[in-house]
């Protein structure tokens, strides 16, 4: 059996698991056909000087953009190509640990397996790099296809600043609680393009998860599990509407004082 980094290193391990665990979900949840869908997760601080020496299992890659703010970090990124529901049974098959080197502009892959990271690497990496210019706790990006969501983003009516955001916090308390910021709303650009990566950049200014209209959602977080719980109890708003309206009805969702009053309650910051 092919040894792994992740042996005898119980933080690594642990936040590995995690990435697999969540991966597992997006699939169960239908968020997932196919390849679709990334996540990449700063794990530099899990990183020992061993793992540091290892050398590269990869030709020099470039990333297409300069990022001074990565220099000497390491992330665990999902491959391109590969399947979530794959990634959730063998992380370190479809997924692999990378290395920026100093000129901040190209990498290698150190670990497990020569497995190209997803083709999406340099808006994830971008993300990263304001999440440490900012001096943001987040270590883990997101993106995925939550079904009920993308529907939603189909209605021009609801692709205005924060419409969506307030409809979704009104279906149940918890969204309000556990989705604060609300989403950002990205209008469709060419998936993969620089375009998509700056306008998502500067939605995260003041949004953790954001709508990209007709396609899914980009989410960032504390961990992988912080990312995908914020994503969730959305789906879970957009589900009680859509369900709503198949029953015939328009939902009525809290007032504005009831949610005023969660926001007072709860110390939001919205």
């Amino acid at each position: 059996m092919k040894q792994t980094v992740l042996e005898g290193r119980e933080a690594l391990k642990k936040e590995i698991d995690k990435i697999a665990e969540v991966a597992g979900y997006l699939w169960q949840n239908g968020w997932a056909e196919r390849n679709g869908g990334n996540i990449t997760v700063n794990i530099t601080e899990l990183v020992d000087d061993k793992i540091k020496s290892l050398p590269a299992i990869s030709d020099v890659k470039q990333i297409g953009v300069t990022l001074p703010a990565l220099k000497g970090c390491y992330f665990f990124c999902k491959g391109t190509g590969k399947r979530m529901r794959d990634l959730a049974r063998e992380p370190m098959d479809n997924g692999s640990i990378i290395r920026i080197l100093d000129d901040c502009a190209s990498y290698v892959i150190i670990a497990d397996n020569a497995v190209m990271p997803t083709s999406e690497l340099p808006s994830h990496l971008t993300v990263h790099a304001h999440l440490i210019e900012t001096g943001s706790p987040y270590r883990a990006t997101v993106h995925t296809h939550p079904i009920e969501l993308i529907a939603m983003s189909h209605n021009p009516k609801m692709m205005g600043k924060d419409v969506l955001s307030n409809l979704l916090w009104s279906m149940i308390p918890e969204t309000k609680a556990f989705c604060p910021l609300g989403l950002g709303i990205v209008p469709y650009e060419l998936p993969g393009s620089n375009n998509l990566a700056q306008a998502t950049l500067n939605e995260l200014e003041n949004y953790d998860v954001v709508m990209w209209e007709k396609h899914g959602v980009f989410a960032k977080g504390l961990d992988v599990m912080d990312a995908f719980d914020q994503i969730d109890v959305l789906s879970k708003s957009a589900k009680i509407y859509i369900n709503s309206r198949c029953m015939g009805f328009e939902p009525e969702g809290m007032s504005e004082a009831q949610m005023k009053e969660m926001s007072v309650a709860f110390n939001l910051p919205k």
